[in-house]
């Protein structure tokens, strides 16, 4: 065997291992982002399952708002719907609708001092807010993941794998600027 020989063999057995490499970690940075969304499913499925709870301690209250509750009810529906779909742009307004039901029982709720001394409300609060707070959590973890392979997919040499191969683009989980906006301190002590 001749040198030539040796040195094509080697170079073709390096593309190989580098082309190997790179396909692993597109791989890796795709099942990244089917985990972060299954984080995200798995936390929207147990808050769905908490707020009719929610609801139903509320609606115990007679006088308490029923537009509000409802508005409530049809974001959860949304929210679960969009979520079955992974319909990310729906989930998003879905999400921000339901945000913003969610804190309107919860001022609400201050006029009803009986409501708010209720063991149950307070613990399902407690509960919905821990809830909130790690969706915002792996909301930020899914968008990095889902980020970096997009990036990763783009980038010479992975997109001549991506061309070749199974690597769909993903979207961002996005939210309304209302979501996004600060909190308005003066509205809420109005």
């Amino acid at each position: 065997m001749s040198v030539l020989m040796l040195v094509l063999i080697a170079a073709a057995v390096i593309v190989f291992v580098y082309g190997v490499l790179l396909y692993n970690g597109l791989v890796q940075l795709k099942h990244n982002v089917a985990k972060a969304w299954s984080n995200i499913d798995v936390l929207l499925k147990q808050r769905h399952d908490e707020l009719p709870k929610l609801v139903e301690t509320c609606r115990q209250y007679k006088e308490f708002e029923q537009a509000t509750l409802e508005k409530v009810i049809a974001a959860r529906a949304r929210v679960h719907e969009a979520r079955e779909r992974q319909d990310l742009p729906a989930l998003g307004q879905a999400e921000s609708m339901l945000r913003a039901g969610l804190g309107t029982i919860f001022a609400v709720a201050e006029a009803y001092p009986e409501l708010k001394a209720n063991e149950q409300f307070q613990h399902l609060l407690t509960r919905i807010t821990g809830l909130e707070n790690a969706i915002a959590d792996r909301r930020e973890f899914y968008n990095e993941s889902t980020n970096l392979y997009n990036v990763r997919r783009e980038q010479v040499p992975d997109n001549i794998l991506v061309g070749m191969f199974d690597f769909p683009p993903r979207q961002l989980l996005k939210f309304s600027s209302e979501e996004k906006a600060d909190v308005n301190l003066k509205h809420l002590f109005a």
